[in-house]
């Protein structure tokens, strides 16, 4: 009962002849009880259940209801932000890492998301002594930044502020295989030094196609002994590992109180509600999952989704996203090894009270659902996942052996690379394998990332199919140097959900691309996508032919697809043969194993030379090419150059010149991945 309540109560008592003194009175000590009970239940609810030899941090107790970096760093002491542009968790995660190590220097730090902070405030932070920011930044797609580090680009690209004063540093990340490799964070750093920033440590990149965890842990060691020197501090106290979050096992929450695989909002799943998108996604009937290879023994899935009254839209070229589960079977092993209640109802909470993110995945709920449906375990652990890990085995020799392999000696690298990466190992074969590491079931919790939903380029027309969403995916399946089958998250949790009798749901949301068909119709396109690279140019072809049927002029439509064998992978075969006869499109195929010598698309290509120099050259066509970013991709560049030198009369350097101009025009466009 709120203090206003209780007045009007009291005052009503005056009035009423038939509410005396005594019901006053007990009306004071009911709610004076109910104030006691309250504060001891507060007060039972703030003690942990168990702690670890690991250290929890101290337990800042300003308010985190305010979003100014700057107040929150000088209530609580601390001189260091880290701010993350992050698509996927990694940068979020070596923000995390970054802040929690800057105890060790006498910096005490803090992560911020840069779409939860007024960014004007770094023109204030010169006010705190020894202050640092640094940035993880990610690239994404065709060199752009991160959706939650979008506006933070634009102000510092489009705006003149005076950051003088300011020190900072900058990691990226980024992926080699891609044109516009760690795009974002080399002009970030850049740019902070035109506007009069200080660059304490030089600009450090990761490359997601290498390794990415050596690159950065071989920059921030680096890193730090730079910032000590810059401070003129002393650096390098011994590390302790710090628990981030501390754990409340929680014996008497209601059901209805407990998540059960929400992104966000409680009971999202069951009460659905617009707008949908990555907090909130959709519940989509499956309407069809069929296969589409017909020998050869390897999968692809055609899945239709019903997105009707969903109110989400999409154009050709967009993505879908999923949130699939984890394997079952893994659960229960991780479980097992552990020693735990898998339906154990908890909470993670953050030490640090000032940040914005108070758990590390929706709570409270249970450690089955935390393993199944927000935690990654399947992913290739980093090496501070190792380092915490060697804290719970009782074998000396294990201790060591995961303590070596999350160092940066080149021993220590090379037996992380071979035994780690080329094997192949997730946390359960690592924990199934070092027998004498038993770590606590929340400790894993809080050291393994997000599940992330996965993306799938839209295989269908919103002209053709405005209520439906076509996936074209691969099931991912393979065996391991340790013998065991590795197997695709998602994809292996697609592979069941065939629609028979009752209705199956999975969780969905669309991603806008900028992957899009030239505006007028009659304007030529070229399209590169073998295997499922098809996908997105399933989605143009359906559009054209829709105009055409509506009698409008359709420029050429030319696909270039290749795939193993025709008789096994050649997917929309009967489609694209259709299209063909009804004079819609120009199909060009390599089956690379049909004959004694491989024939790839970019054989093809070459061999075109007047076909791509006509639609890119002489009739500013658009070129696309979707799959396979490492080889195929690079591989049709090079090709393009070549062509655009002997057809197009330019030098190299003109060439290339000319397709940044494409790619400006968005007349070259790449879906791709590696």
């Amino acid at each position: 009962m709120t203090q206003e309540k209780v007045e009007e109560v009291i005052a009503a008592a005056g009035d009423e002849p038939f509410l005396g003194t005594l019901d006053i009175a007990l009306l004071v000590v009911l709610i004076a009880g109910a104030a006691w009970y309250f504060m001891r239940n507060r007060k039972k609810e703030e003690e942990p259940i168990r702690s670890y030899s690991i250290q929890p941090t101290t337990v800042s107790t300003t308010t985190a209801a305010e979003n100014s970096f700057i107040k929150k760093l000088k209530a609580s002491g601390r001189s260091l932000v880290v701010f993350y542009g992050s698509q996927t968790g990694t940068a979020e995660e070596f923000a995390g890492r970054l802040a929690k190590e800057g105890i060790r220097y006498r910096l005490k730090g803090m992560v911020a998301d840069p779409e939860e902070c007024d960014m004007e405030e770094l023109l204030q932070l010169k006010d705190i002594s020894n202050s640092l920011a640094v940035f993880c930044l990610a690239t994404y797609g065709e060199g752009d930044p991160t959706d939650n580090a979008m506006e933070f680009y634009e102000w510092i690209t489009n705006g003149d502020a005076d950051l003088t004063g300011l020190n900072y540093a900058v990691f990226g990340l980024g992926n080699k295989t891609y044109e516009h490799y760690n795009k974002v964070a080399i002009y970030v750093d850049k740019r902070l030094e035109e506007l009069g920033a200080t660059r304490v440590f030089e600009l450090g990149l990761g490359d997601d196609d290498a390794n990415i965890e050596d690159d950065f842990i071989t920059w921030k060691d680096r890193f730090w002994p730079a910032v000590c020197d810059f401070f003129g501090i002393e650096g390098g106290g011994e590390e302790v590992l710090i628990r981030q979050y501390r754990l409340l096992e929680q014996t008497d929450v209601q059901p209805d109180r407990i998540y059960t695989g929400e992104i966000a909002r409680l009971h999202s799943l069951q009460n659905q509600r617009p707008p949908f998108d990555a907090k909130n996604p959709f519940l989509a009937p499956i309407l069809v999952n069929r296969e589409l290879h017909k020998a050869g023994g390897r999968s692809c899935m055609h899945i239709e989704l019903n997105i009707d009254g969903s109110k989400m839209r999409y154009d050709a070229g967009d993505h879908v996203a999923m949130y699939p589960i984890n394997d079952l079977g893994l659960v229960e092993k991780l479980g097992k090894i552990c020693n735990a209640d898998l339906d154990t109802v908890f909470s993670l909470i953050n030490t640090d009270t000032d940040s914005s993110k108070k758990h590390p995945f929706p709570c409270p709920t249970t450690y089955r659902t935390a393993l199944t449906h927000y935690l990654e375990i399947t992913a290739i652990p980093r090496t501070h996942i190792l380092k915490e890990l060697a804290e719970y085995c009782t074998d000396e020799n294990d201790k060591q052996f995961l303590r070596s392999m999350a160092s940066i000696t080149p021993e220590g690298k090379e037996k992380y690379q071979s035994w780690i990466q080329d094997a192949c190992r997730n946390i359960v074969h690592i924990l199934e394998d070092i027998k004498s590491c038993k770590p606590p079931i929340d400790h894993l919790c809080e050291l393994l990332p997000r599940l992330q939903p996965r993306y799938y380029s839209i295989s269908s027309s919103a002209k053709l199919h405005p209520t439906n969403v076509h996936i074209t995916a691969v099931l991912v399946e393979y065996e391991t140097p340790t013998g065991r089958v590795n197997k695709g998250v998602a994809t292996t949790y697609l592979k069941d959900k065939k629609p028979a009798g009752s209705e199956i749901k999975v969780p969905v949301f669309i991603r806008k691309s900028q992957f899009r068909l030239p505006t007028k119709p009659e304007t030529p396109i070229i399209m590169v996508g073998p295997g499922t690279g098809l996908a997105p140019f399933r989605g143009f072809i359906q559009e054209r032919q829709f105009l055409r049927d509506e009698g409008k002029t359709v420029g050429d439509t030319v696909l270039y697809f290749g795939c193993r064998k025709k008789s096994e992978d050649f997917i929309y075969a009967e489609e694209l043969e259709e299209y063909v006869n009804k004079g819609t499109l120009t199909l060009k195929t390599a089956f690379s194993r049909d004959q004694k010598e491989k024939v790839y698309v970019t054989h093809l290509i070459n061999q075109d030379a007047d076909l791509i120099w006509n639609v890119i050259g002489e009739n500013k066509g658009h070129f696309y090419i979707c799959g396979d970013a490492k080889n195929m991709a690079v591989d049709v560049r090079g090709i393009l150059v070549k062509i655009l030198t002997t057809k197009g009369n330019m030098s190299e350097a003109d060439a290339q010149q000319y397709l940044k101009k494409m790619e400006a025009q968005k007349r070259y466009s790449a879906d791709v991945w590696s």
